[in-house]
């Protein structure tokens, strides 16, 4: 369903699970980095208003989930660490066409945001599924549901704003590139991706 050319190396889950406190604190960075795109998606195109009401739920659900690791890593014992730099993001970022007409730029933040959580989705399915503990993986599991459905609102919005050839070529472009970088990335366990 998701598209991705790359499953993630099966030993991520061995590697996360050793330091929760570490993916527990990326990944309430990224639930809350979700929620600021969000906001700033309706902030750059409030004419969209399909978008708008697409988007608005979508902040409250994500805003949520950041509540809802903070609250994990309290009932742990755990403290949210500071915050790093997201190398995944920010190759498909420059990857992202910056010029083109407004509707591109938009139709590039999309599909951006639309393969963030594809591949969060991937990895919240594999957490699911292999993290030892079992309160961990309904946790998970949850987080994985969610994601597959903020996937499918960015394809589309993806295709309701942009040329449908254009989003097919170029989401193809995409999945290519992500293939590439999660090759040549080390595989940390203290990241979502």
């Amino acid at each position: 369903m998701l598209g991705l050319k790359l499953p993630t190396d099966p030993r991520w889950v061995k590697i996360a699970e050793k330091d929760l406190e570490e993916i527990l604190t990326d990944h309430a960075y990224c639930e809350q980095k979700a929620t600021t795109s969000c906001i700033t998606l309706i902030q750059q195109y409030p004419e969209r208003e399909e978008m708008v009401k697409a988007l608005a739920p979508i902040v409250t659900e994500e805003w949520g989930h950041f509540r809802l690791v903070l609250q994990e890593l309290e009932k742990r014992g755990l403290k949210l660490g500071a915050q790093r730099k997201d190398e995944y993001v920010n190759a498909l970022m420059k990857f992202q066409k910056k010029d083109g007409s407004r509707d591109t730029r938009l139709v590039e933040k999309l599909l951006v945001f639309a393969l963030i959580e594809a591949r969060s989705c991937e990895r919240f399915r594999l957490l699911s599924l292999h993290i030892a503990e079992e309160e961990l993986r309904e946790f998970y599991h949850k987080f994985m549901v969610s994601e597959a459905g903020h996937y499918r609102v960015f394809i589309y919005l993806a295709k309701t704003y942009g040329d449908p050839e254009y989003v097919k070529v170029r989401w193809q472009e995409y999945l290519d590139f992500e293939a590439g970088l999660m090759d040549e990335m080390e595989l940390r366990g203290d990241r979502m991706h």
